[in-house]
């Protein structure tokens, strides 16, 4: 399964549209259009279809931990940097 279904099968499962992830991927300041999403959710045949990358979806569970959590509260942000 590729990083790109993945991203579909989320999208789908949280009935998320391209204004709520472009919000989610802003929250770990990873700047994405919705061209570039647009691209990211073709069929891999199309010929503007684009791979997904690790960082790419990487980026996008962090920031949907943020968006369905919260922020991290200060005090375990300084456990995890130690």
């Amino acid at each position: 399964m590729s990083n790109n279904d993945v991203m579909k099968k989320l999208r789908v499962a949280l009935k998320l549209t391209d204004d709520e992830i472009i919000k989610i991927m802003e929250l770990v300041n990873f700047r994405v259009t919705k061209t570039e999403l647009g691209a990211i959710f073709r069929s891999d045949d199309h010929p503007n279809f684009k791979p997904c990358g690790d960082q790419f979806l990487r980026n996008f569970l962090n920031g949907l931990i943020i968006h369905k959590r919260g922020p991290l509260p200060p005090a375990l942000q300084k456990a995890d940097k130690a």
